[in-house]
C-alpha cells in the first residue's frame, strides 16, 4: 500500500497515497485520548500540513467538531459551501478515538493499528477534559484580558498561518501594518522552528487566569523566548501534553494547540514544541 509511517507535530502519522491518518500517542484504559491541549482541529491541522508536503490542497470538507476558521487559515484551504461538497475532492473525518483521517473522496481508508502508544494518567485526563468543558462553558468569565472573537479572527489568519511582512531591515511576525517603511510590506511565510533565548516556569498560582482552571493540574506553566530562524523573537507557552526540559538554545518548533477558551468560544494558537 506504500505506507509511511511519521511522528508529526507531536502526532503519529501514516500516509499512503489516498489518505492520511493521525492518531494521537496518548492511552488510556486501551482507547486514544486527546492530549492536554489537542483536540480533533489541531489533529486535522497536522495532517494538512503533513499531506501538503506532497499534495496540493486547495478546498477540503470538514465535520462537525473541527474548527473551520483555525483549519482554514492554518493551512491555507477553503471550506466548500453546501453547492461545492459534490466536487471537493478531499474530505476530513473524526471517530470515536483521538484518530483524525484526512483522505480522497471515496478512498478505501484502512487504520493502522500502531503499536506506538504513551500511557496516560486516567485521572489527569479526566480532570483535563473536565477542566476545558468548565471553560468552554458560555457562562464561564475570565478574569485576565478579554479578546473577542471578532478580535482573535482578524488576528488569526496572520498569527496562525505564520505569515509576515518582509522589510527592508528583516521580517516582521505578526505583522505590524502601522510600521514605518518606506520599502513595500510583502507578505510571505515564516519559519515555524525557532532557538530558545530564554524560558521561564510559571507557577500554577502565578499563571494568567485564562489558564487557572488547567494550570494547577498541569503543575504550572512553562514559557520560552524564542528567535525564529527568520528572525522575529517572541514568547510562547510550550504545549501541554508533553514534559519539558528547556535549556538556552534548544531547538523548538511551533505548532497548533488549545490556548485557553472564552464565551464558550476555543482561541487556538501557536505553542512551542521541543525537537
Amino acid at each position: 500500500m506504500n505506507e509511511t509511517h511519521d511522528v508529526w507535530m507531536g502526532y503519529l502519522v501514516s500516509e499512503t497515497p489516498a489518505f492520511t491518518v493521525v492518531q494521537s500517542p496518548f492511552l488510556v484504559d486501551g482507547q486514544r485520548v486527546f492530549g492536554a491541549d489537542s483536540d480533533a482541529t489541531t489533529m486535522a491541522v497536522a495532517a494538512l500540513l503533513h499531506r501538503a508536503r506532497s499534495d496540493q490542497i486547495e478546498q477540503v470538507s470538514v465535520p462537525s467538531g473541527v474548527d473551520e476558521v483555525a483549519l482554514a487559515v492554518s493551512c491555507k484551504v477553503s471550506i466548500p459551501s453546501e453547492e461545492e461538497l459534490e466536487t471537493c475532492t478531499w474530505d476530513i473525518m473524526i471517530g470515536e478515538e483521538a484518530i483524525v483521517v484526512l483522505a480522497r473522496r471515496d478512498a478505501e481508508v484502512v487504520i493502522p493499528n500502531l503499536d506506538v502508544a504513551v500511557d496516560g494518567d486516567a485521572e489527569l485526563h479526566a480532570s483535563i477534559d473536565a477542566a476545558w468543558e468548565h471553560e468552554l462553558n458560555a457562562q464561564h468569565v475570565s478574569q485576565g484580558a478579554f479578546v473577542s472573537e471578532a478580535m482573535y479572527a482578524e488576528g488569526a489568519s496572520a498569527r496562525l498561518a505564520m505569515m509576515g511582512q518582509q522589510c527592508s531591515d528583516g521580517v516582521v511576525w505578526p505583522p505590524r501594518f502601522g510600521t514605518a517603511d518606506t520599502q513595500p510590506q510583502l507578505t510571505r511565510s515564516v519559519s515555524p522552528l525557532g532557538t530558545v533565548l530564554s524560558w521561564t516556569q510559571l507557577s500554577a498560582a502565578g499563571a494568567p487566569s485564562e489558564f487557572s482552571l488547567r494550570a494547577p493540574l498541569l503543575g504550572g506553566l512553562k514559557t520560552v523566548l524564542l528567535e525564529l530562524d527568520d528572525g522575529p523573537k517572541g514568547v510562547f507557552l510550550l504545549v501541554d501534553d508533553e514534559e519539558h526540559d528547556v535549556n538556552i538554545g534548544d531547538r523548538v518548533e511551533l505548532v497548533l494547540r488549545r490556548l485557553y477558551a472564552q464565551e464558550g468560544f476555543m482561541r487556538y494558537g501557536l505553542k512551542g514544541r521541543l525537537v
